[in-house]
This record gives structure tokens, C-alpha cells and sequence, in this order.
């Protein structure tokens, strides 16, 4: 009589759903750190595979192909970059103090992270064809928008910054002055015989930045007068 085959444990389901999750993050991680330093056209699947230690069929079990891969990574980038800035505690913070936050965060990420950096130049250099097939990053940033466009209107209501700010302009300029900074930190540290990866350089320019977004936000404002009894 054939031996009665045992029911599975409840909570596999569960177990191979983690597992499944593991083993992605696993690939995603390895495939950033390929993609960051040698661009799409350079990085190699065999290369993401010998970084993962996986099989070569395993990954293209979770990712169709090294396009769909790529994506995925942008949007991992992504990812990491709109929870950073999703951190900022705007309840409890008057608008200056959320802005400072904003600005100091935006930078801080970048240096936290210098795989954006490297993944966002090589996208450029594909003008963003990569970027365009995917929804998701810029659902994220109809979010941050959004935070943006609230801490202006309640720095407007306050009476401390100026009414005409376009939020999109305004992060632009936020994300270009840390971005830039970072992106030629070499070249520039070589012209101008500076240190600008050094730790007093990065805090000046986190100041820096700080000290010129807010000065904008309130140009021409004449803050409200206390009240008095």
C-alpha cells in the first residue's frame, strides 16, 4: 500500500513567499552594484549572477530580462530615494523647519548613497528610456509633489514664504545643488584644490544649500508682526 503522502505545512505558502522575496532583494542588490559601476550597455547578466550566487535560470525566473532588471533597479533607486525624503516629520515642524529638513535630507541621501548618482548619469545618457517604462517612479513623484506643494502652502499661510513657487522648480534646484556638488565632486576638488568629500567641505554645502533654497522661499517677505496684548 503506497505510503500516504503528507499534507503540506501550513505556513508554506508563507516560507516560499519570503523566500521569494529574499532571493530578489539578493538579485536587485547584486545587480546595483553591477549597474552602477559599469552602465547598461557594460554591466553583464553572468556578472549579476556570480554576485548573487544564484542560477542563471533563477534569475530569469524573477526577471525576464536584463532591461526588466535594469527597470527594477531604477525604481529600487528610486525607491530609496522617496522614503528618505518620506522620513521628514512634517507634523510637529513649522514650514522653515520641514524645508530645512527637505533640503538637508535630499543632500544627506545622495551621499548616503552614491549608487544614485552613478544610476541616474548612466540613465541620462539614455535621455530616460528606461525611466519612461515605468509608471511606478513617477507615481513617487506626484507624491513628493505633493509634500512639497503642502509645506509651501503652509509656509504661505504663515506668512513666511512667497506665493509664487513652483514645487517641481523648486525641487529641481534643491536636488541640483547637492547633486551637482557630488557628481564633479572630483573634477572640481582637482580645479579648485578643495577637499570636497571631506567631512567640514560636505557640511558647509549642506548649509550652503540650505542657506540658498531658504533665502528664496523668503525673498521680499516681511514676517508677521507678533501680536501683542
Amino acid at each position: 500500500m503506497p505510503k500516504a503522502r503528507s499534507a503540506p505545512a501550513p505556513d508554506a505558502p508563507k516560507t516560499r513567499i519570503r523566500d521569494a522575496i529574499r532571493t530578489q532583494e539578493r538579485i536587485l542588490k547584486a545587480a546595483q552594484a553591477e549597474f552602477s559601476r559599469k552602465g547598461y550597455d557594460g554591466a553583464r547578466v553572468d556578472a549579476i549572477i556570480a554576485r548573487a550566487k544564484i542560477s542563471k535560470n533563477l534569475l530569469y525566473h524573477h526577471f525576464r530580462s536584463k532591461e526588466e532588471l535594469y527597470i527594477r533597479v531604477l525604481e529600487r533607486i528610486y525607491e530609496t530615494l522617496r522614503r528618505r525624503q518620506g522620513d521628514i516629520p512634517l507634523s510637529g515642524l513649522d514650514p522653515v523647519e520641514a524645508m530645512q529638513r527637505l533640503c538637508e535630507d535630499t543632500f544627506q541621501v545622495f551621499i548616503d548613497e552614491p549608487d544614485i548618482i552613478s544610476m541616474l548619469n548612466t540613465e541620462n545618457l539614455y535621455r530616460g528610456k528606461h525611466i519612461a517604462k515605468s509608471p511606478a517612479i513617477r507615481a513617487m513623484y506626484d507624491r513628493l509633489s505633493d509634500t512639497i506643494r503642502s509645506i509651501l502652502r503652509a509656509g504661505e499661510e504663515a506668512g513666511v514664504f512667497r506665493t509664487d513657487i513652483d514645487p517641481v522648480e523648486l525641487y529641481i534646484s534643491i536636488s541640483g545643488l547637492g547633486y551637482f556638488y557630488l557628481s564633479n565632486q572630483y573634477t572640481l576638488s582637482m580645479i579648485f584644490d578643495r577637499e570636497l568629500a571631506a567631512p567640514e567641505s560636505i557640511q558647509s554645502r549642506k548649509a550652503h544649500i540650505t542657506d540658498v533654497i531658504l533665502s528664496y522661499l523668503t525673498r521680499g517677505v516681511v514676517p508677521p508682526t507678533p501680536e501683542t496684548n
